[in-house]
């Protein structure tokens, strides 16, 4: 299908998507989150483990910015009413992301900020180019995160740092990032895509069964009790011995061989 604010693309089991809106540092405004909302949709039975499609990464148009927020031209005459959909229509799309059973990437090429970072944090892992910033500034707009980043953040980064970001709305860099765990790694501008590209291809000739079921365990256990979140993992373990997966990984394991799995 195609769109307008969007460029999607997949090669070799790995779907790129690009923001696409250039002009306005990739902004995300209501018909952008609509669009990237529907490529999800599309994507989606194709990255069921026995689909074609293996791991998704996203960034932005240009140099410049990966997202720089959402779209404040579009946002400074919203109502109450209209400020709730919009956010519920951001927390929609970021529910997708968590939820596709295979590895998300976000590459920051550039500006990460506001709904941006919100973005980014949605995402399984974050490689983040040297020229990429990542703030939530929206208390200079006289608003808070509306797409889950008090919640995100809080959750990855603790209570403090969250606070922090939030509170002062600066900006901080990519090894600042880094630092603080909002990155998973920093690359030079011209191998962001391609180093991407690489952890994908890696994660995708694993065990697409296995890769689901950690990463469910992962997120819906980090929300739980400990005693609880084991329980989800040995279900989940125990889960995988009844797949066509797991006796050929380890098969061909015992037979030092490549695995040749199938999602079954």
């Amino acid at each position: 299908m195609a769109y307008e604010n969007i460029q999607v693309a997949i090669e070799e089991g790995i779907a790129l998507i690009t923001i696409s809106r250039e002009k306005q540092l990739n902004a995300l405004n209501k018909a952008t989150l609509l669009e990237l909302s529907r490529a999800l949709d599309e994507l989606a039975p194709r990255a069921k483990p026995e689909g074609d499609v293996r791991a998704l990464i996203v960034t932005g148009a240009g140099e410049k910015s990966f997202v720089a927020g959402a779209d404040i031209g579009e946002m400074a005459s919203m109502t109450p009413v209209e400020g709730l959909e919009f956010a519920k229509l951001g927390h929609g799309l970021f529910a997708k992301l968590e939820a596709l059973p295979i590895v998300t990437i976000a590459a920051v090429n550039g500006f990460a900020l506001g709904g941006g970072c919100e973005l980014a944090i949605s995402f399984d892992l974050i490689y983040a180019s040297e020229r990429a910033r990542f703030g939530q500034p929206e208390v200079n707009l006289g608003i808070i995160p509306g797409f889950g980043g008090t919640q995100r953040l809080a959750r990855l980064l603790g209570k403090q740092r969250a606070k922090e970001l939030i509170f002062t709305g600066e900006l901080i860099d990519a090894r600042r990032a880094l630092e603080i765990g909002l990155a998973t790694g920093v690359v030079a501008p011209e191998e962001l895509i391609a180093h991407a590209r690489r952890v994908a291809k890696t994660i995708a000739s694993r065990g697409p069964l296995a890769i689901a079921q950690a990463k469910r365990a992962i997120e819906w256990g980090a929300d739980g009790d400990l005693r609880a979140s084991n329980e989800l993992e040995q279900q989940s373990f125990a889960l995988l011995f009844g797949s066509e997966d797991q006796k050929e990984g380890m098969r061909a394991f015992l037979e030092k061989r490549p695995a040749s799995f199938k999602g079954r």
